[in-house]
């Protein structure tokens, strides 16, 4: 797509609720998590991860499972370019 990775505009910590459950995740659909930092590139083969702090360890969730509730401008848009790329079928 030519455009810059949503990391390079994401200001961390911030916070995102669960959109949806998924079997291989903890969270439970409309939980608030903060989001510490990306994960590390080679553990985003298939979806961009965030690391975030839950009962006391740092865990990786998928960033399009993840909703903006607290964050400024720039992280709600890189945020939301990323759910429409993956809404458009697009993966790494």
């Amino acid at each position: 797509m030519g455009e810059d990775p949503p990391d390079d505009k994401i200001r961390f910590p911030f916070q995102a609720k669960r959109i949806a459950p998924k079997v291989i995740s903890p969270f439970r659909k409309g939980e608030t998590v903060e989001i510490q930092r990306m994960a590390p590139e080679d553990a985003c083969s298939a979806d961009m991860l965030v690391l975030i702090r839950w009962h006391g360890r740092t865990m990786a969730d998928p960033l399009s499972q993840l909703i903006v509730i607290d964050a400024d401008d720039f992280t709600a848009k890189a945020i939301g370019d990323w759910h429409y790329w993956v809404a458009q079928g697009y993966c790494f």
